[in-house]
C-alpha cells in the first residue's frame, strides 16, 4: 500500500507561481482574471500570487485594459530585466554574439573579427564578444546570468578538450570550459553548433511538435544533431552526430580521421564535393550555396543538366541518411545548412524520394525554417531555459 504526502503550502505556492510565469512567457501580458482562468486559481489566490511575483521582481504592471462600462483590469507581464543571457556563434574568422532578456527579446548584438592563423587567445576573444554584446544592450558584463557558446566541434566532457575542429585555431586548449568560465566570469556552457540549430528547430521551427528527430547540417562541413525524447544525444566524448566521418558507398574510407577528413560522407556531399559535382554539370559559382541556387533555378526551368546534378547530389545525401534512419528510426528529418536551403523544395523532394526507396521507415523530410543565425537562436534558447529554471526556482517559494 502506498501513501501520498500532501503538498505543503509553500510547495503549492511555488507550483502556482511557476504556472503563472509559464503562462506569461507563453502568452504575453495577461490580466489577473486571465491568469486565474489559465491556472485554475481563485481571485484571492491569483491576487496573492501576483503580489509575490511583483515583490520578487519577476512580473511588472503593464498598464490597464479597458473592459465593459466602468470595468478595467490591470495587465501584468514578465519583467524582462529580471535576467539576461548571451549566446555566441564562433567561426574561424569571427565571433557573433547576442544578448537576450528573460522574455527572449534580443537586446544587443556584436560581431568580433578573429583574423590570423593562430586564432589568438580564445578565452579573451570570447569575453570580448560577450562584453561587446552586453554593451550594445546597455548592460555591464555582471548582468549576464549565463553564456552558451556554439562551436563547430565537440567538447569532450571527460577532458574539456575540443575535438572535431582542427579548422578552428586557438580553441584547442586544456580545460577549455573551466578556463572560459574563469575568464568570462559567468556561468558558461559550450555546445556543438549543429546541436544548437536543432534546439532552435525544436523551440520554434520544423521540429516544434516532434520529440524524436535528427537534423542534418550540410554546408562547408557536414554534421548531425540527434534529439531523442526532447533531449540532445551527445555521446560519451561529445561526438555523437559527427557523420561527416561516416563511411558511405563511393567515398574513400578514412583511416586516420583525427588528422584530416578526406573521406566518408563529407567527401561526397560536403561543400567542396558539391562544387565539383555541379561544375561537372556545367554550373559555375564561387561557393556551394551559390552554385546550388543557380542549379535549382535551372532545374525549375527544366534544365536537364541541373536535373542530373541534383539527382546525383540527392542520392549521395540519401545514402548517408539511410544508414542513420536504419539505426535511429527518427520520426522526422530536418535538412539545414547552406546547401539544403539553396536547393529548396526541389532538392528536398529528390532526397526524400531517394531515401524512401532505400529504407523501410519513411520519416518525413523538412527544410529548416529558423531564419537569421540559427546557431545563435539555439544558444539563446538553451541559455534562457536554464536561466529561467534557476531564477524561477530560486526566487519563487
Amino acid at each position: 500500500m502506498t501513501t501520498s504526502t500532501p503538498g505543503t503550502p509553500s510547495l503549492l505556492r511555488a507550483i502556482n507561481d511557476r504556472a503563472a510565469l509559464e503562462a506569461l512567457l507563453a502568452r504575453g501580458p495577461l490580466t489577473r482574471p486571465e491568469i486565474g482562468a489559465l491556472t485554475g486559481l481563485s481571485k484571492p489566490t491569483a491576487s496573492q500570487l501576483l503580489t509575490r511575483l511583483r515583490e520578487a521582481g519577476l512580473v511588472v504592471l503593464d498598464g490597464i485594459r479597458e473592459g465593459g462600462p466602468g470595468r478595467t483590469a490591470e495587465v501584468y507581464r514578465i519583467n524582462p530585466d529580471a535576467g539576461y543571457v548571451a549566446g555566441l556563434d564562433v567561426r574561424r574568422a569571427r565571433i557573433r554574439a547576442s544578448v537576450a532578456d528573460l522574455t527572449g527579446t534580443v537586446t544587443g548584438t556584436f560581431e568580433l573579427p578573429t583574423p590570423g592563423a593562430s586564432g589568438g587567445d580564445a578565452v579573451a576573444r570570447a569575453r570580448a564578444a560577450v562584453e561587446g554584446a552586453a554593451e550594445a544592450a546597455g548592460l555591464a558584463l555582471d548582468r549576464i546570468d549565463r553564456v552558451v557558446i556554439g562551436l563547430p566541434g565537440a567538447l569532450d566532457p571527460r577532458t574539456e578538450r575540443l575535438g572535431y575542429a582542427s579548422h578552428l585555431p586557438g580553441w584547442h586548449i586544456p580545460d577549455l570550459l573551466s578556463r572560459l568560465r574563469e575568464g568570462i566570469g559567468r556561468s558558461v556552457a559550450v555546445e556543438n553548433d549543429v546541436n544548437l540549430v536543432a534546439m532552435a528547430e525544436l523551440a520554434h521551427g520544423q521540429a516544434a511538435e516532434s520529440r524524436n528527430f535528427v537534423l542534418l547540417w550540410v554546408s562547408a562541413g557536414i554534421g548531425m544533431a540527434i534529439v531523442l525524447d526532447g533531449s540532445l544525444v551527445r555521446g560519451a566524448t561529445g561526438g555523437a552526430g559527427e557523420v561527416g566521418y561516416m563511411p558511405v558507398a563511393a567515398a574513400p574510407i578514412i583511416r586516420e580521421p583525427g588528422r584530416a577528413n578526406t573521406g566518408g560522407l563529407q567527401a561526397v556531399a560536403g561543400a567542396p564535393a558539391v562544387l565539383k559535382l555541379l561544375r561537372a554539370h556545367g554550373f559555375r559559382g564561387g561557393d556551394a550555396g551559390q552554385i546550388v541556387d543557380r542549379a535549382r533555378t535551372a532545374l525549375e526551368a527544366g534544365d536537364e543538366r541541373a536535373a542530373a546534378g541534383f539527382g546525383e547530389l540527392a542520392a549521395r545525401l540519401a545514402t548517408g541518411l539511410a544508414a542513420i534512419v536504419s539505426v535511429l528510426d527518427p520520426e522526422l528529418i530536418v535538412l539545414a545548412g547552406d546547401i539544403p536551403i539553396a536547393g529548396g523544395e526541389p532538392l528536398r523532394c529528390l532526397v526524400a524520394r531517394e531515401l524512401h526507396s532505400m529504407t523501410i521507415p519513411r520519416p518525413p523530410l523538412r527544410l529548416s525554417s529558423v531564419g537569421g543565425d540559427p546557431v545563435l537562436a539555439g544558444a539563446l534558447h538553451l541559455a534562457l531555459g536554464e536561466t529561467r529554471e534557476q531564477i524561477f526556482s530560486n526566487t519563487v517559494r
